[in-house]
C-alpha cells in the first residue's frame, strides 16, 4: 500500500481545440513528471546569459550597418575590427549577406501577437481555461494559442495562413488603434466559441503583427574564413518550435567547438557549420511538414493524426 502525499500533484493542461469548442486532443503533464521539455522564458533565459558575461562584453547601441574586409561599420558612423564575426542578428541578418545571396521569404502566414496581464488576478476565469501549459485552437485558414509566462502574464497568437504577402495592410486592421483593432480581431474570430473570442476581448493595448518568413530548408554556404551564422540568420524557420532550440543549440555547439580549437577559427567553424548544417536541415524539413499541415483544409484532423500516429 503506497503512502498518499500530503500535497496535491499539480497538472499541466496541454489541450487542442476545435473553434466550436471541441476537444480533440489534451496531454496532461504531473509536476512530479520527469522534465521531458523544459521551458524558460526568453528575457529571463537573456537576462541569465547576460549575468554570466564580464562588464564589458556586450556593446549596447552598435547598429550593425555592414561589414567588409574584417571591418565592422556601424549606423552611428564608428568602426570595429573583428577576428571572428557570428552573424546571430535574426531573419533580417546584415552578417548573411558576406556568405550567401539567400533571402527569406513570406511563407503566406501572419501572426498578431497579444497579451493579458497578470491573467491569474485579472481573469481568473480565462487563467483556469489556459493553464499552465500551452492552449491551442486550430480552425481553417486560422489559428489562435495561448502561453502563460513567468510573470504572469499570458501571451495570446493569432495566426492567419494563406495570406497574400501585404495582408497586414490591406486587411484593413487599425493597429495604431488598440481598441478598434481588437474588435477587428474578434470579428475576424466570428463563429468561434465565446471563450475564445473572450481571450481576445481581455488583451491589453501591446499588439505586435508580424509576417512571417523562412529561408530555404537546408541552406548552406561555404565555408569563409572569419564569419558565420547562427540561428535565424542561418536557417530561419516557421515558428512551429524548432527554431529557437536549434539557435541555442548553434550558440553552444559552436562554443564547443571554438574552445576545442582556439587557435584556429577557420577549422572551429568548418566543425560547427557541417554538423549545424545536417541537424538544421532536418529540423527545417520538420518544420516545413508542419507548416503545410497548417495550411491544409483539413488542418485540425491532420494535426490530431500527426499527434497520435497509427
Amino acid at each position: 500500500m503506497t503512502r498518499r502525499s500530503r500535497h496535491p500533484i499539480l497538472v499541466e493542461r496541454e489541450p487542442f481545440l476545435e473553434p466550436d469548442g471541441t476537444l480533440l486532443l489534451q496531454e496532461d503533464t504531473p509536476d512530479d513528471a520527469p522534465v521531458e521539455r523544459p521551458e524558460v522564458d526568453r528575457t529571463d533565459l537573456r537576462n541569465l546569459l547576460l549575468d554570466s558575461l564580464p562588464e564589458r562584453a556586450v556593446r549596447w547601441r552598435h547598429a550593425l550597418e555592414h561589414a567588409h574586409n574584417g571591418l565592422l561599420h556601424f549606423t552611428d558612423g564608428n568602426s570595429a575590427t573583428y577576428d571572428l564575426l557570428v552573424g546571430a542578428d535574426g531573419a533580417d541578418s546584415r552578417v548573411r549577406a558576406l556568405l550567401t545571396d539567400a533571402r527569406p521569404a513570406h511563407t503566406g502566414q501572419h501572426v498578431i501577437e497579444l497579451g493579458i496581464p497578470d491573467i491569474d488576478r485579472t481573469h481568473p476565469d480565462l487563467a483556469a481555461m489556459v493553464g499552465r501549459g500551452n492552449y491551442w485552437v486550430l480552425g481553417k485558414g486560422q489559428s489562435l494559442s495561448a502561453q502563460r509566462n513567468g510573470d504572469g502574464r499570458a501571451r495570446i497568437y493569432l495566426s492567419f495562413y494563406n495570406t497574400a504577402e501585404d495582408w497586414l495592410v490591406t486587411s484593413g486592421i487599425a493597429f495604431g488603434d488598440p481598441t478598434a483593432a481588437l474588435a477587428q480581431l474578434i470579428d475576424l474570430f466570428a463563429g468561434w466559441d465565446s471563450r475564445f473570442t473572450a481571450l481576445i476581448a481581455a488583451c491589453d493595448d501591446t499588439i505586435l503583427p508580424r509576417s512571417i518568413t523562412t529561408l530555404p530548408v537546408g541552406l548552406t554556404w561555404p565555408s569563409r574564413p572569419g564569419v558565420t551564422l547562427l540561428g535565424d540568420a542561418a536557417h530561419l524557420m516557421p515558428p512551429v518550435g524548432q527554431g529557437a532550440n536549434m539557435a541555442l543549440l548553434d550558440g553552444a555547439l559552436l562554443g564547443l567547438a571554438l574552445a576545442a580549437h582556439p587557435d584556429d577559427f577557420p577549422a572551429a567553424v568548418k566543425e560547427y557549420e557541417r554538423e549545424m548544417f545536417e541537424r538544421t536541415s532536418a529540423a527545417g524539413r520538420q518544420s516545413a511538414h508542419m507548416q503545410e499541415i497548417l495550411t491544409s483544409p483539413d488542418a485540425s484532423r491532420r494535426m490530431l493524426a500527426f499527434f497520435q500516429p497509427g
